[in-house]
């Protein structure tokens, strides 16, 4: 209900301004305050606040000069408004939370949670451990790779994630459940020199990525 009041109350305040300009012809001007005035009333139901009685051009009626059943036949016109205005948008509500629900309902989705604790591989420099879920019968990745940079002091380059390396493979649809293996794969990249015992600086071998090992599950669902 606040985020409700509040966007009414931004448009009340948009377009009390463009009254305010004098720049609106006469038509425009006259459905602008239809606008304003529906959008108060809109308001004071939905707070449970009194209903304004107004006449067809949204000037309030003076009780004083009004007869009472002019009011009161204003006071039907205006109820009867406002619950429409109310049972309109109930119904639009419930058809997008029907579509959304179909939609779901028609795609499914999964996911699966990968928490990295630790990589006990002896390496001697820094690698790369890249983490996705592959399809053995049809040899092919269906996922993204989930990078993880490790260090060769045996911890994670990034040491503020130590203990907070988790992953999420999301998009796991039907057609993924229908599969009959998912392997979940582990490749290990060493970057660094051509070759560990190389020590000579001005061959500029460092950094290169070269593949090192690989580790798999034999089925993930």
């Amino acid at each position: 209900m606040f985020r409700s009041v509040r966007h009414m109350i931004y448009d009340l305040i948009e377009w009390r301004s463009q009254i305010l300009s004098g720049t609106l012809p006469q038509d425009e001007l006259k459905e602008l305050k239809k606008k304003v005035t529906a959008k108060i009333d809109y308001g004071n139901r939905i707070l449970d606040l009194d209903l304004v009685v107004r006449d067809e051009d949204g000037n309030i009626l003076d009780p004083e000069q009004t007869s009472t059943i002019s009011l009161f036949r204003a006071h039907e016109i205006a109820s009867k408004q406002v619950e429409e205005r109310l049972q309109e948008e109930k119904s639009q509500k419930q058809n997008i939370d029907i579509n959304r629900q179909a939609k779901f309902a028609a795609t499914p989705s999964f996911a699966l949670f990968v928490n990295l604790k630790n990589v006990v591989c002896k390496i001697g420099e820094d690698a790369e451990v890249l983490m996705s879920l592959y399809d053995p019968l049809e040899s092919k990745f269906i996922s993204e790779n989930y990078l993880v940079r490790w260090s060769s002091c045996g911890l994670p380059k990034d040491i503020d994630r130590l203990h907070n390396l988790r992953a999420v493979f999301t998009d796991l649809g039907s057609k993924d459940l229908k599969r009959e293996k998912i392997s979940f794969v582990c490749q290990i990249v060493r970057v660094g020199r051509m070759e560990l015992r190389d020590n000579n600086t001005r061959k500029l071998t460092s950094g290169l990525r070269r593949p090192f090992g690989v580790a798999g599950t034999s089925g993930c669902f």
